[in-house]
């Protein structure tokens, strides 16, 4: 297995590795057709195993202090895209990825790394394990009951209906959220300060 810089004709292996990767995570259902492009400096690794992508990093890179991450006082690096091929996890590949691309943002000059994931337990546990710190959370909510909608959403536009409505929800009362939307998954922000 070697890591490198993507390449264009990486995309078709990329878009399936990372497909494949969150079909078992609350980002199931987030499915790119083309891979990003960044407007800022950034790093693009994959990890590739017998000419295909089996692993796969994208971080975007402030130009100057909360362009692309959080932290208004320092300039980082945005995780934009994490994930190793199911086939493939367990072996270290997500951790060299994540060294590799680190070094590289370390040399960019960026002071840290944010990550934001969801409420998958195997997933924030290995940010823990990388050293990573959480910092904030709030909700994504999902609202597709008809009852949820007639109550929550008012549509102004003549003989539209929203038959599904995507929201975030900043307050603190977990059990309000979990037991009124059809989905919900608590969104999570992770910090690695580079030395």
């Amino acid at each position: 297995m070697i890591i490198r810089p993507y390449e264009p004709a990486d995309e078709t292996g990329w878009l399936r590795c990372r497909v494949l990767a969150f079909l078992d995570t609350a980002y199931y259902d987030n499915v790119l057709k083309e891979k990003e492009h960044y407007a800022r400096p950034s790093v693009e690794l994959v990890a590739v195993e017998n000419g295909a992508v089996v692993g796969l990093i994208d971080l975007e890179l402030d130009t100057q202090p909360s362009e692309v991450c959080s932290n208004p006082d320092m300039r980082g690096a945005m995780i934009w895209h994490l994930a190793v091929h199911p086939d493939y996890r367990r072996q270290g590949i997500g951790r060299e990825l994540l060294f590799e691309a680190m070094e590289k943002a370390r040399v960019a000059g960026m002071q840290y790394l944010e990550a934001w994931t969801r409420d998958d337990r195997w997933v924030r546990d290995w940010y823990d394990k990388m050293g990573f710190e959480l910092v904030q959370s709030y909700f994504q909510v999902y609202m597709d009951r008809p009852e949820d909608l007639k109550a929550l959403v008012e549509c102004k536009v003549p003989h539209l209906r929203p038959v599904s409505v995507f929201a975030h929800y900043d307050g603190s009362d977990k059990a309000f959220v979990f037991s009124k939307f059809s989905r919900a998954h608590e969104t999570v922000r992770y910090d690695f300060y580079l030395k």
